[in-house]
């Protein structure tokens, strides 16, 4: 795990934050987002229905994937003088394969570039690569931005 400064976040250009542990998606976690979400979509709720469809099973939501990635990312990285954060932002995501009730996921991420902000804060951005354990294509890809400032 990478542990870094804001100010040395400031600087970073290219930094690869390399990928998670991986991490099961468990139908459990797939309807307790479909309760959260009131997204009950039977290719991801109703395993004897999905059996039958198109992907053999049942599958995890799109924006479930997404929403994994800050979970996914401290495992990753550190800021230790982080104050508060916001999450400023996301740009080109794609949910580019399914993700298989059962199968594990891993983020790998990278830090193309970040900048200082005027309010003592730093905007970064996060390159994010979900993978699935077993498949060449990753379930989703895209950037997130962030904000932090140091504490205190």
């Amino acid at each position: 795990m990478l542990e870094i400064t804001v100010a040395e976040l400031a600087e970073a250009q290219g930094l690869d934050l390399g990928a998670s542990p991986w991490m099961e998606v468990t139908q459990e976690r797939v309807g307790t987002f479909a309760d959260a979400t009131d997204d009950h979509q039977w290719i991801h709720v109703d395993t004897e229905r999905a059996a039958g469809g198109p992907f053999g099973g049942t599958i995890a939501h799109g924006y479930l994937t997404l929403s994994l990635v800050p979970a996914l990312l401290k495992q990753l990285m550190v800021i230790t003088d982080h104050g508060r954060g916001t999450n400023y932002g996301l740009e080109k995501v794609r949910f580019t394969s399914v993700v298989p009730v059962g199968a594990e996921i891993r983020l790998a991420a990278s830090i193309p570039g970040a900048i200082r902000r005027d309010d003592g804060g730093v905007q970064y951005r996060v390159a994010l690569r979900v993978e699935v354990m077993g498949q060449e294509k990753p379930a989703m890809v895209g950037e997130s931005i962030y904000m932090t400032y140091p504490a205190g």
